[in-house]
């Protein structure tokens, strides 16, 4: 009875550690991703600005350490805060008090820069209609199978985002921007984040699926800055990216924290201002929604534990060509450069002539007349005097023959070969 007991209990434990199994791999493989892309953008220049500036690079320090490569980054910064001769510390950029934690690094790649960060580039890089000459590295070479991190700040009203105090994109064009994308399956899904005043206002065009934004502010509030510098005279960060990044820094890629915890990293009484959350457009729960499908970049691995023979596909592909077709002859490129004739040439006979015979010589080849007669000949190849006591040739084509009975010797230019005449 006692054996029966304990069959049933173990019977148990391993249903119950099959069902925990099932469910860890169907949460595993619940997004259907397989890359991820971020595309951080800062829209303000000058340096009182110096903020929206560190509340991007700090994203790109969290989104790098997590995991994302550079290929897969798109950084968009309006200004060189860190060449900026105000700067008391050149070629760095600080996000918290006292200089202790410089963002800009030693391998900061820095996509468009300047007057490169337009309303119509970024809108360009969103939807892939980019000139064929531009780079990889400036563009956003996402697919149908991309978890893309979309981050802005800036400064911002009801329904707008300004770039650079000259032109703004508004709610609507961005909102446009993503049903492009959506149409063109650039992406599976889709993290919006906003940080700037009213930022709520941003995301309440958008009507494209698999979309979760989130905002440091409603509309009609203000975001509000954070941590003043007095070494620089200027805040470093602000609020909501600040504690924002503050959460990021406990995340690892093997985390299990989700996207309600996010939610929750700024309340009220440390924004100032109520930040907002757009769920309605994303498909799946934000309770399962990992930080590390848009913050990192992890490779999902599945394990099995059936023999795989491994074949060589190149070897493979030559023995069985595809389709039954024969195999075609392989053409090269002639030799542009043929080295090994200049290098293994023959080496030149060099004589030394008196003087008188080296200007008959010259006349000669030079005139293409005999200096016996000068007399020219109709094609300028053969001469010859009435005696016939004077014969001149010179070819014009492949090599050049001298023979004249006035010179000592002949010269034979075609075959590198000079033979003494006695």
């Amino acid at each position: 009875m006692k054996i029966l007991t304990l069959l049933g209990l173990l019977s148990a434990c391993f249903l119950a550690n099959s069902i925990n199994i099932e469910n860890s791999a169907g949460q595993f493989f619940s997004s259907g991703h397989t890359n991820n892309w971020a595309v951080l953008v800062c829209t303000s220049r000058f340096w009182f600005n110096y903020r929206h500036v560190a509340n991007t690079l700090s994203v790109y320090r969290s989104v790098k350490r997590l995991g994302i490569p550079d290929s897969h980054i798109v950084l968009m910064l309006a200004d060189d805060m860190a060449c900026n001769h105000r700067n008391p510390k050149p070629a760095t950029v600080f996000s918290h008090k006292n200089m202790e934690l410089n963002v800009y690094g030693d391998d900061v790649e820095v996509d468009y820069r300047g007057y490169e960060v337009t309303v119509e580039n970024f809108l360009r890089v969103l939807t892939g209609r980019l000139p064929p000459s531009t780079p990889r590295s400036k563009r956003l070479l996402s697919d149908d199978r991309s978890n893309i991190l979309i981050y802005l700040t800036g400064h911002g009203g009801n329904g707008f985002l300004k770039f650079q105090d000259s032109e703004e994109i508004s709610n609507v064009e961005l909102a446009d921007a993503f049903e492009q994308m959506w149409q063109k399956r650039r992406y599976n899904e889709l993290l919006f984040i906003i940080d700037t005043c009213q930022g709520a206002s941003m995301y309440e065009r958008f009507y494209s699926p698999n979309i979760m934004a989130l905002a440091s502010s409603q509309v009609g509030e203000d975001s509000l800055s954070h941590q003043p510098d007095l070494a620089i005279g200027v805040h470093l960060m602000d609020r909501y990216t600040f504690y924002m990044l503050e959460f990021l820094e406990d995340i690892h890629p093997a985390s299990k924290t989700n996207m309600n915890d996010l939610f929750k990293v700024c309340p009220k009484s440390q924004c100032v201002s109520t930040p907002g959350h757009r769920t309605d457009l994303f498909l799946r729960d934000p309770g399962s929604v990992l930080i590390t499908d848009f913050f990192g970049s992890v490779r999902k691995v599945e394990l099995t534990m059936d023999a795989i023979n491994l074949t060589d596909p190149i070897k493979q592909m030559e023995e069985n060509p595809v389709n039954g077709e024969e195999q075609k002859e392989v053409y090269s490129y002639a030799d542009q450069l043929p080295v090994s004739e200049i290098i293994h040439q023959a080496e030149l006979l060099l004589f030394f002539f008196p003087g008188s015979c080296v200007l008959l010589l010259f006349f000669c080849c030079y005139f293409q007349v005999c200096p016996c007669s000068l007399i020219w000949t109709q094609n300028r190849k053969l001469c010859a005097t009435s005696t016939n006591r004077c014969l001149c040739a010179v070819s014009m084509v492949t090599s050049l023959s001298v023979k004249c009975n006035c010179l000592p010797v002949s010269v034979w230019r075609g075959h590198h070969e000079i033979q003494q005449k006695g």
